[in-house]
């Protein structure tokens, strides 16, 4: 493993990435437009698949390893594991509205907007405390070991978005993604 806390970062930076292109659509919507869900749908289910199974379970595995080393930091370990929950169950609840819109179900604009402004305010302010107070912490206090469980959390599985054979089904969304980069 040649830089997990480099690695760690890199996936946020691609989150951040994500989220910012959610929020466009979002705004496109808030505005009385008509966004692309098909492009909302995909980031959301690239976070919801890939992030909420891999990348959380892992950083679980990482915070426990932390807490052990910086007791200091049990509240804020604490309150990050909540919101990986928070984060899975708005996300899948905002693929579920988003389905049904690009269905074109009735969906209450009120109920997309609630459910997206809880999916992007939670996931932003999740990677900028784990950016601002674990990742500095975690370079000190972890060793090897931990890092290698921590990638042992889940089953090992290659990134369908930003790794280097992309799911055919991400492949217009990395397009998109290296345009706006």
């Amino acid at each position: 493993m040649s830089n997990p806390i480099a690695a760690w970062h890199q996936e946020h930076a691609y989150f951040q990435r994500l989220l910012a292109l959610l929020q466009e659509q979002v705004d496109v919507f808030a505005e009385g437009g008509s966004p692309n869900y098909d492009l909302m749908l995909d980031v959301i289910s690239y976070l919801t698949d890939y992030a909420d199974h891999v990348h959380h379970p892992r950083e679980d595995e990482a915070f426990l390893r932390i807490a052990r080393n910086c007791p200091d930091l049990v509240p804020v370990i604490a309150r990050l594991q909540q919101e990986h929950r928070v984060i899975r169950i708005a996300g899948e609840r905002l693929r579920v509205l988003l389905q049904e819109a690009a269905d074109d179900a009735i969906v209450p604009r009120s109920e997309i907007e609630v459910a997206a402004a809880t999916y992007l305010v939670y996931y932003g302010n999740h990677i900028a405390l784990e950016e601002e107070d674990i990742l500095p912490r975690a370079a000190d206090v972890l060793k090897p070991a931990d890092w290698q469980a921590a990638m042992q959390a889940v089953p090992r599985e290659p990134d369908p978005l930003f790794g280097e054979k992309p799911q055919d089904r991400y492949r217009d969304l990395r397009r998109r993604i290296a345009l706006e980069a």
